[in-house]
């Protein structure tokens, strides 16, 4: 049995809680390594860590708020490995409460006795000015490659792809104007969107920026995703909820004046060489596993929380 303990140390509860349960840990002969979260804000340190630690590991307790669960749910994203949340924070909308303290969750998930949320999250592919579109349709993609030809990386061929377990929020770029986008879903060109910018979020993350821009509130188990206009310039703009199987496409303007975006998963800001031209975002093949300890439902703590 091998455990990784990834603590918010900036939050003086957090660390006195991983003290005590490394201690318990050790005595009940459970291997274990401990890691700050601050070294998980960026995808080098997630790389970092994972080469200092290995990837085996039986259970990930995380210490701290949402934000650590976030971060060890991106550092785990490659690997099925369940998440065992328990809140020091200020929200911990998706850990565990800390009423028992941090030992009795951690023995529960020990014995078998937590239950496991399936949570979906998402898959995002990037395609930026220069790089080949392998999802454009035949003539749209031949043109886009002729195109952007000229000066093309060979490191950035193709898309980047990166992963969320909240959200993507696309907003407004450094020179703060509006951006324009065109929001397709599964190849049905739905609308245009003229505004601050757009959220694509899980069931997890309606909690979350999504809910703040006025999207619903959708329960964990729900494997479809939530698109949201942000501040849109319009009087009849809707959040829009997909099937599981959709594909979400966001084109941005393409005359380059209000195209200049910024993209954040998770909150953390995405940076890229060129101009962003497109964004595909799916439904994740490997779900992220959350323990849950206790017998409040997720209404139970939307009620708490939220109203």
């Amino acid at each position: 049995m091998r455990i990784l303990v990834i603590r918010n140390n900036s939050n003086p509860k957090a660390i006195d809680a991983s003290a005590l349960l490394n201690a318990y840990l050790s005595s009940q002969g459970v291997d274990w390594v401990c890691v700050d979260a601050g070294s998980l804000e960026s995808g080098s340190g997630r790389e970092s860590v994972r080469r200092t630690c290995g990837t085996s590991f039986d259970l990930a307790v995380a210490l701290g708020g949402d934000g650590t669960m976030l971060r060890t749910a991106h550092l785990l994203a490659p690997d099925d490995v369940p998440i065992l949340g328990v809140n020091f924070g200020n929200l911990g909308f998706l850990s565990n409460a800390n009423d028992n303290g941090v030992i009795a969750p951690v023995a529960a998930a020990l014995a078998g006795e937590a239950a496991v949320e399936c949570r979906a999250n998402l898959r995002i592919d990037v395609v930026c000015e220069g790089c080949v579109d392998p999802w454009a349709d035949e003539a749209t993609g031949a043109a886009d490659a002729a195109a952007d030809a000229d000066g093309a990386d060979d490191d950035e061929e193709g898309p980047q792809e990166f992963f969320a377990l909240n959200e993507l929020a696309l907003t407004r770029g450094a020179n703060g104007r509006i951006i324009d986008i065109g929001l397709g879903i599964s190849g049905s060109h739905v609308m245009d969107v003229r505004g601050d910018g757009l959220v694509v979020s899980t069931a997890t993350g309606s909690t979350a920026y999504a809910l703040s821009a006025g999207g619903p509130l959708v329960a964990p188990g729900f494997q479809g995703l939530v698109v949201v206009p942000v501040a849109p310039h319009s009087l009849c703009s809707r959040a829009i909820v997909t099937a599981a199987g959709d594909v979400v496409e966001i084109g941005l303007d393409e005359d380059g004046v209000y195209r200049k975006a910024t993209l954040f998963v998770d909150g953390e800001m995405l940076s890229f060489d060129r101009l962003v031209r497109r964004i595909y975002v799916r439904k994740g093949d490997r779900p992220t596993r959350l323990l849950r300890v206790g017998g409040k439902t997720f209404y139970d703590r939307a009620s708490e929380v939220f109203f």
